[in-house]
């Protein structure tokens, strides 16, 4: 079975306003709210493809209240209740551009980080953890060694969806697959991609590093998947974009949706993961994946090596 694992949920309000300013009160509309996380945005996505996973992660207050019961109504929800509030992030679209409040988040205290490790100890059937997103304030970035120390001793695999710079030291751990962007390459790794060579040459770097497969985005520029052997480019889709917040999760789950079951099925899984980000894209939240046929028409995929 494949778990997901989100430390720092949210509640995400996406709304429409006018031009933002100091100087009167600001009215929004179309207010939607949606349960958030990257690694529930992952299991909601899977879902959609037929894909079965677990999410887990810390949830507190009303608000974590909600993300748990709607998250139930998609996907079976393990989760270690905190202390505090589940965090409510705020996404707010003007005709400058999204403008975007995320929280820091509820603390989670080291029993109730321990009680999720048993947890996944007691997963019997756990094959592949996804983690995905932040920590919650006062968590260790160690607690990404315990999670892959538990995966290691229960033979599971793991895939990192992480911005922290520990992800440079734990690479080293071998992870089935990162997925980092542009700008995470370059602030962890040190390392520039402003052109193909450079990511080539970055891949190739993440691999000596540890990485065993890399799914490098790059917003409208498209993204690279990388296994060691070989590598592949995929152009982004070309949509109107309302709002980024969930399209990097949704790239991710959708590639895994066909990756996972045949590792050779590269080109579909880039597809279908481009599409999918896309669509998202398009959306307030996730979105109802509606036009993911259509767009995957426009996406090209190219071996390169």
């Amino acid at each position: 079975m494949l778990y997901t694992l989100t430390t720092n949920p949210a509640v995400d309000m996406n709304v429409n306003a006018g031009t933002l300013t100091t100087k009167k009160v600001n009215r929004t509309t179309d207010a939607v709210y949606t349960p958030n996380g990257k690694g529930l945005n992952v299991s909601f996505t899977l879902r959609h493809y037929g894909v079965d996973s677990v999410i887990l992660g810390f949830f507190g207050g009303f608000s974590g209240d909600y993300v748990v019961r709607e998250a139930s109504r998609v996907c079976p929800v393990r989760p270690v209740t905190i202390d505090g509030i589940t965090r409510v992030n705020v996404f707010v679209t003007t005709p400058e551009g999204e403008y975007k409040f995320p929280n820091a988040g509820a603390p989670v205290s080291r029993d109730k980080q321990l009680e999720l490790l048993e947890m996944l100890r007691a997963a019997d059937d756990l094959e592949c953890l996804v983690v995905s997103g932040s920590l919650s304030p006062q968590m260790d970035a160690s607690y990404y060694d315990e999670l892959i120390d538990v995966c290691e001793q229960k033979g599971a695999e793991f895939v990192l969806d992480i911005s922290h710079p520990h992800l440079a030291e734990l690479v080293e751990r071998r992870p089935l697959l990162i997925k980092p962007n542009d700008e995470e390459v370059a602030e962890i790794f040190g390392v520039n991609v402003s052109d193909e060579a450079d990511v080539l040459a970055a891949l190739e770097h993440l691999h000596e590093r540890g990485a065993r497969n890399v799914l490098l985005t790059l917003g409208g520029d498209g993204a690279y998947f990388s296994n060691g052997e070989h590598v592949w480019r995929a152009s982004a889709a070309t949509v109107e974009v309302l709002s980024t917040a969930c399209a990097g999760d949704a790239t991710l789950a959708s590639f895994l949706s066909v990756w996972l079951a045949d590792r050779d099925a590269v080109e579909p899984a880039l597809t279908r993961a481009m599409a999918t980000g896309g669509n998202v894209a398009m959306c307030a939240g996730l979105g109802d994946f509606a036009l993911v046929d259509q767009i995957a028409r426009s996406i090209e995929v190219t071996r390169l090596s």
